[in-house]
């Protein structure tokens, strides 16, 4: 048959060719290929059964053509002995099946058992701990109580905005109910109830309190208008001359000058106050009340202060107050002049203290509704015992605010460290 070509079958009946024997028809010729001759030998050494149950095998095939029982009761007795041979090899077998079991077991967890540090052995396999693990692991102490001491300072520490914004409301404060005050005096109505108040100094030149009314009211608009010098330089009394001199023109138009930035000043402060408050109110609850508490108290020091160098002394502290704003000289006018005859000593005394008046009328009123209470801090009524402390032993005063409006119990003990 072609190895390559050739397609085909052998069969059974194939003639043998000439000079060669049939195995099938003259066995003892061919002893290797005689079924009779076949054995139950395994070709390979791994089908081999075990030593213990290869012996037990050969026992048994040796044991009836050793000795045959003569009996039925001999060969009931030997099949018995045979039974219970067999269950033994049985229970060994099963030991030795467990035996390797276990084997195989110790042998995946040393497989599984991740190698020392630095060992290079091809057996064991490394794996990699789990993402959890480290949870397991607890630091050092002293990096427990460094994490804690960093969470306590954060917890501590207030926000920069807010307190900035509070401290700039508490300086703006006084500065705004100032130009506010300076506003009121610079009113028609003030001089009307100036001139027309008993005990005020008339015009030895003149005046009457309808001519000082409609002048005034000139000098008084002049300041808070844009109109240039000719407002008050092309004005003319009964007599048509001119009613302000040149100097009396420029001293006004300085004054003029002065009124416009400190109401332009003002303006700016109330705009960001407004700002700042709507800021406080929306991220830092009671941030407004204790800004003005703390501008109340400042406006309070500072008007207390002005007034007791004014009552001290009221032609210096005059003198000394045209001297920051005007230039020497340019303020010094004759008793015959307009604005002496209209606006004399008096009347600025009576200035300066309706603008202290409600300087500080204003300033004691937010003092007043600004007040830390205890309900104005969200804080529950206090029940005080005989030594003048709450019911729950706390002393009078010992809640501990923050920033954010929000009361902090007060601390007592050690603070235990947080496990990592």
């Amino acid at each position: 048959m072609d190895a390559y070509g050739s397609e085909a079958a052998v069969k059974d009946n194939t003639p043998t060719p000439s000079g060669r024997l049939d195995p099938r028809q003259n066995p003892a010729a061919s002893p290797a290929l005689d079924p009779a001759e076949d054995t139950d030998e395994p070709a390979f050494d791994w089908m081999k059964p075990a030593p213990a149950a290869r012996a037990a095998e050969e026992e048994g095939a040796a044991g009836p053509a050793a000795a045959q029982p003569e009996s039925r009761a001999d060969r009931k007795a030997a099949e018995a002995a045979a039974a219970e041979g067999a269950g033994s090899n049985r229970t060994e077998a099963g030991g030795d099946a467990a035996a390797g079991q276990d084997a195989a077991t110790d042998r995946k967890t040393e497989f599984r058992q991740p190698s020392p540090a630095g060992s290079s052995s091809m057996g064991t396999h490394y794996s990699e701990p789990l993402p959890t693990s480290a949870l397991q692991v607890r630091p050092p102490q002293e990096e427990v109580e460094r994490r804690n001491a960093e969470r306590e300072q954060a917890a501590r520490a207030k926000p920069v905005l807010p307190r900035f914004l509070q401290v700039l409301l508490a300086i703006f404060y006084p500065v705004i109910l100032l130009v506010l005050a300076v506003r009121a005096v610079t009113s028609p109505l003030f001089l009307w109830v100036e001139y027309h108040r008993p005990g005020f100094p008339g015009d030895g030149y003149g005046f009457n309190a309808d001519d000082r009314m409609t002048y005034g009211s000139y000098a008084v608009d002049y300041l808070s208008n844009w109109s240039g010098p000719r407002y008050l330089g092309e004005l003319v009394n009964r007599s048509g001359e001119k009613l302000f001199k040149d100097g009396e023109v420029s001293h006004m138009a300085d004054v003029k000058l002065v009124f416009l930035s400190a109401f332009g000043a003002g303006a700016l402060l109330i705009l960001i106050s407004i700002i700042a408050i709507i800021y406080l109110r929306r991220r830092t609850p009671g941030g407004v009340r204790r800004g003005l508490f703390a501008g109340s108290i400042v406006t309070l020091v500072l008007i207390i202060g002005l007034g007791t160098l004014a009552a001290l002394g009221w032609q210096q502290f005059f003198t000394e107050f045209h001297r920051i704003f005007f230039a020497a000289g340019s303020w010094t006018f004759a008793l015959e002049d307009t604005l002496i005859r209209l606006f004399p000593g008096q009347f600025w005394i009576d200035a300066g203290l309706v603008i202290a008046a409600l300087v500080l009328i204003t300033a004691v009123v937010t003092l007043i509704l600004t007040w830390p209470t205890r309900r104005r801090r969200g804080l529950a009524p206090a029940r005080k015992g005989r030594k003048g402390k709450d019911v729950d032993g706390d002393a009078e005063g010992s809640d501990v605010k923050d920033d954010a409006g929000t009361d902090e119990a007060p601390r007592t003990g050690n603070v235990r460290p947080v496990n990592l």
